[in-house]
């Protein structure tokens, strides 16, 4: 099952109001859904998607989701597989704009370990 991109974008607003608000302290630019799919840098093999990022620059702090992203990598996946991921990227997502305010980098840390991993992995392949 694929969700259209407005579908995706009303879930994703219904999954964000399962936060807490305080999680959302300047977050200035918010949640966008972007329809383009994304794949890693560190892709070797076509499948390493992207699912979000949390951004911080001159237009301030906000999370982007790549809706085609979630296309791809979650074709034949039931609505509730769609509902889990998003919840996860989003969730995975606010927790790097926590550490960022907090001055923490955790997250960031684990993410490198893992792309490590990934890539150590695809050189065995």
């Amino acid at each position: 099952m694929v969700l259209s991109f407005d579908e995706t974008g009303d879930l994703l607003d219904k999954l964000a109001e399962r936060f807490p608000p305080e999680l959302f302290r300047e977050l200035n630019g918010g949640i966008a859904l972007l329809p383009e799919e994304k794949l890693s840098p560190e892709d070797r093999a076509g499948n390493l998607y992207t699912m979000g990022k949390y951004c911080i620059n001159q237009m301030g702090r906000y999370i982007v989701l790549y809706y085609g992203s979630f296309v791809r990598a979650l074709a034949g996946c039931s609505r509730e597989e769609w509902e889990r991921e998003l919840y996860d990227t989003l969730s995975h997502e606010l927790t790097h704009h926590i550490e960022s305010l907090a001055g923490e980098r955790s997250l960031e840390q684990k993410d490198q370990q893992n792309l490590e991993a990934y890539r150590t992995n695809q050189d065995r392949e």
